[in-house]
């Protein structure tokens, strides 16, 4: 047999530790669902498990006084590596509790939790391993693989939300221990944690449908805001055509009054013309010797045909200035009918977008009925399975007292076993067929949340861009919203602290005064104790709620047993005494039996 290295068999437990610490620090927060403070027991755990993995084949620095060996020096490496990384480095060194490196090294370990950077950091730190040869050995965890596969599995803790108070706690003087009962668990907590886990998907894909259903009628309704705001438009455009129709028939009937006033003008011109050349041809024939004359008529005939030519020149400009308005006109209203048409295909879509999504919403809240019936039955078919378990448990009870009070039934008590457990294998083995009923339910479901995702998929495609006009007032409005949740949160947490912390008192002060009545009763317990050995004692850990009352116990409501019948009641349900045959001093009686022993009384005296 060839012996291992032991070098490689401290990493490969300290790999297989950090995945049980991680794993069920991450489980356990889940099914805790609050933010974890510093007295976590998981969490404490893994900081232990983090600090053996960092000092794992670390170097030993000499100095003056002491040999020094700790783990600070290369975490304070990772501000050079990870600029990011300068403030948990600054707020560390300004901690005023902190005398020592490691007790820093724990506050900058917990620092990082609590930014969620905690795998980016230790990444950093890894891939320079020429830096990190200062600090560690050739055969330290994190100079071999093992050390990139624990960085790899701290992105897990980014789920994690974790509220530490570093300032007041004692980080120098801690004894770092791994407590390896956490992680040594039975067969029955293992089945239990996976139907929590199980229940906790469900829970999780119905919330998942609750957001989609939110975040669909969400898009309906801007949708309907849209369209709102498209038939305004459209109802504005139709006013503006009507308008320019008019303007339009306001210019025909112009255009027709300058026609008819130019077709004037030119007959005019024309009739003039003939005139004006009538005129001159008997002036040519009748002064035909006064040549001056002849001119001079002439040249002002000349002119007024210049001047008419003129008129009739600016009258035609007038007219062709007019055909391009007509022209222009023409084609404004035909931009007008294209953006009309296409607004109105526009409107269409839309419509049908919305018939659309109104189906897709009705599909989601069917199934989301579906999935609720589903769950009701799996809590029904839990519930009735802690029943059989509790009914297994005392039956179980029974059978040992009747062993150790007879020797002799031993074989009946053994055969009664034997049919116990042949009835649990059999309703276990109908359970796991239920639950695998479920299981196929469940993969039909998921099926059905990937065609509803490929539709929301299609949904985001065509809506993105009115969404990143909105995104970022809706981020804005969400900080918000989460910072009032929060302050409602912690002042709802006040509250139930102040509460609890007044029943404490209560509760304490109560203690204080039955302290000493307790004292002078412990005689009288004793001699009714003996005298109800044959009854049925009720444990204290079977009762959780009065019998008569059916309040639930607390610190301040506590539990008294009645010495008559057994039974556990609360303080008001028992606050009577009566002497009984067995105790002739006045012992605690409950209400029912107190009325009933009077009755009796009542009925023997004659």
């Amino acid at each position: 047999m060839a012996t291992k290295d032991p070098t490689a068999v401290e990493r490969a437990n300290l790999l297989n530790m950090a995945k049980l610490s991680i794993k069920g620090l991450i489980e356990s927060a889940l099914s805790f669902g609050r933010t974890l403070d510093s007295d976590y027991p998981p969490l404490q755990q893994f900081f232990v498990v983090m600090e053996h993995c960092l000092k794992h084949g670390l170097k030993v620095r000499k100095s003056f006084l002491s040999y020094n060996k700790t783990i600070w020096g290369p975490l304070e490496l990772v501000e050079k590596l990870y600029p990011e990384a300068e403030e948990i480095g600054a707020s560390v060194r300004d901690l005023p509790g902190l005398k020592t490196p490691l007790g820093r090294a724990r506050a900058w370990l917990r620092l990082a939790l609590m930014q969620k950077k905690m795998a980016d950091y230790l990444r950093c730190l890894i891939i320079q391993r020429e830096l990190l040869s200062e600090f560690y050995e050739y055969h330290a965890l994190m100079m071999e693989e093992e050390g990139a596969v624990i960085v790899g599995l701290l992105v897990g803790l980014n789920v994690i939300d974790a509220n530490l108070c570093v300032k007041g706690e004692d980080l120098d003087s801690q004894v770092g221990v791994i407590d390896f009962s956490m992680y040594l668990k039975n067969e029955e907590e293992i089945g239990n944690k996976e139907r929590n886990v199980q229940i906790a998907a469900i829970l999780d894909q119905k919330n998942y449908v609750e957001e989609l259903n939110r975040q669909l009628n969400s898009t309906v309704s801007s949708l309907h805001s849209r369209v709102d705001s498209l038939e305004k438009s459209n109802t504005k455009l139709i006013e503006e055509l009507a308008i320019a129709k008019n303007n339009i028939i306001k210019l025909q009937e112009e255009n027709h009054q300058l026609r008819s006033e130019n077709e004037l003008i030119l007959m005019r011109t024309r009739q003039h013309l003939e005139v004006t050349k009538v005129d001159v041809e008997t002036e040519l024939q009748t002064y035909k010797h006064s040549r001056q004359g002849l001119d001079e008529m002439y040249n002002d005939a000349r002119r007024q045909l210049r001047d008419e030519s003129q008129l009739r020149q600016d009258v035609e400009n007038e007219l062709s200035v007019q055909v391009g308005m007509k022209h222009e006109m023409e084609l404004a209203m035909k931009l007008l009918e294209k953006d009309i048409h296409e607004k109105q295909d526009t409107l269409i879509g839309l419509r049908q977008q919305l018939e659309e999504v109104k189906a897709i919403n009705i599909e989601m809240y069917q199934k989301l009925q579906g999935s609720e019936d589903g769950l009701k039955e799996k809590n029904e078919i839990i519930a009735r399975l802690e029943e059989k378990t509790n009914k297994i448990t005392t039956a179980m009870r029974q059978l040992e007292q009747r062993l150790q009070q007879a020797e002799k039934a031993q074989k009946e008590a053994e055969a009664e076993d034997e049919k116990y457990a042949q009835e649990c294998l059999s309703q276990s083995d109908s359970l796991q067929r239920q639950i695998s009923q479920k299981e196929q339910q469940l993969v039909q479901l998921e099926t059905d949340l990937k065609i509803e995702k490929e539709w929301r998929q299609t949904l985001q495609e065509d809506l993105q861009k009115e969404k990143d006009v909105l995104s970022h007032l809706r981020h804005e409005t969400q900080k918000v919203i989460s910072l009032k949740k929060e302050f409602l949160n912690l002042q709802d947490e006040n509250q139930q602290l102040k509460r609890i912390y007044q029943e404490q008192e209560q509760a304490l002060q109560d203690l204080g005064s039955k302290l000493c009545e307790s004292k002078l009763k412990i005689d009288d317990i004793k001699e009714a104790n003996k005298a109800l050995q044959g009854l049925v004692w009720l444990k204290d850990k079977d009762a959780t709620h009065c019998k008569l009352c059916e309040k639930e116990f607390s610190l301040s409501k506590r539990k008294h047993h009645c010495r008559n019948c057994g039974e556990i009641f609360c303080n008001a349900c028992s606050d009577n005494e009566l002497p009984l045959p067995s105790s002739p001093k006045p012992v605690r009686v409950c209400d029912s039996c107190h009325a009933m022993l009077i009755q009796r009384c009542s009925s023997n005296m004659p």
